[in-house]
């Protein structure tokens, strides 16, 4: 690809207060990036400014006010774009900060509409603070529901997927998307349908053919010990899972019986299966992350649009210090530019 047809790939600027201006200031001048996308920060320019002088880059930063004409910038300038009002530039590092909070919400709105638009290929999204986010007037808990809201989609799911240089064994990478999101443990089981259980089987099929895999092999979690044990621990695996599989089946997805998940997810990561439907959040972060934390990226299911993201958060605790690991950033913005690639249009 020439640099013209590169896919467009924005980089939120995510909290200011954590290490997102760090992360976007590093991948947006890395060979990794912009040898597969043409980045554009979203955020504040002078906080990029500060971002790139904290990791000794003197490249200077070029402020564009309309997306469809940010190519006319200097060839070395850093592209950054603000939709916000809110001035951060007076937030400290690691502080939980409102302002900080809401223009991270209006950084990931701007860049979903220009999204939708068709303006920008993929974002790929900086950590950040729930609760920031929540004191600036966002009652929504995270990036996945913002997307979900954004673009008018009810069914969607919260994908972490590590590719081989996250110790899994699948020749593909291993995709783990969940059936519930960011919620309570106590309310998933009223949560759980057989019809969601579905929507997250095919979401993982679908994820993964897209990631290369042919024909993927998607592993299904129990929600209870033991697989229930013929209901001595719960039912759930009966009334709704098993229902779910036979119904994926029907589809032609290769979806296994429900498995307990300290079983299924070490012989997903040792490479029996390229995906799995996880039934809460926690079921497939732990695992995961004990094998790919550094490498894992987030990636939003049942989009219009491509968003991933570092499976990190915005580490108040070495914010603005220079010291901010890029890996988890550069990986997610390259599985962004290949799904950007296979994207339906």
């Amino acid at each position: 690809m020439t640099d013209s047809t590169l896919p467009r790939i924005a980089l939120t600027m995510g909290d200011v207060a954590g290490i997102g201006p760090e992360l976007v200031a590093r991948a947006a001048i890395h060979e990794r990036v912009t040898s597969v996308g043409r980045p554009v920060v979203v955020g504040h320019p002078e906080v990029l400014r500060k971002a790139l002088a904290l990791i000794g880059c003197s490249q200077p930063v070029a402020t564009i006010e309309r997306l469809d004409v940010a190519s006319t910038a200097p060839g070395d300038a850093v592209l950054c774009w603000n939709p916000s009002p809110v001035d951060v530039t007076a937030v400290g590092p690691g502080t939980v900060d409102a302002s900080a909070g809401r223009a991270a919400y209006d950084y990931l709105v701007a860049a979903a509409e220009a999204a939708l638009a068709g303006t920008l290929d993929a974002i790929v999204t900086a950590p950040l603070n729930k609760y920031s986010l929540r004191q600036g007037g966002c009652p929504l808990p995270g990036h996945t529901e913002i997307l979900a809201e954004v673009c008018g989609r009810s069914e969607v799911a919260m994908m972490l997927y590590a590719g081989r240089e996250g110790r899994v064994a699948a020749p593909h990478g291993l995709g783990v998307a969940h059936v519930t999101l960011h919620t309570s443990i106590a309310s998933v089981p009223g949560l759980l349908t057989t019809s969601r259980i579905v929507e997250t089987i095919r979401l993982v099929d679908g994820f993964m053919r897209r990631m290369g895999c042919p024909s993927p092999r998607v592993g299904v979690c129990a929600l209870n010990p033991h697989a229930g044990e013929q209901g001595l621990f719960g039912d759930e695996e009966a009334r709704l899972i098993a229902p779910a599989v036979a119904e994926a089946r029907q589809d032609g997805i290769d979806a296994s019986d429900p498995i307990p998940a300290d079983a299924l997810m070490r012989r997903a990561v040792e490479g029996e299966f390229d995906g799995v439907a996880a039934m809460y959040h926690d079921q497939g972060h732990i695992a995961l992350k004990l094998v790919a934390f550094e490498t894992a990226v987030n990636v939003t299911l049942g989009l219009p649009i491509v968003r991933t993201s570092p499976s990190h958060g915005t580490a108040f605790d070495i914010a603005w210090q220079g010291r901010a690991g890029v890996t988890g950033m550069l990986t997610a913005i390259e599985a962004a530019a290949q799904l950007a690639a296979t994207r339906e249009r």
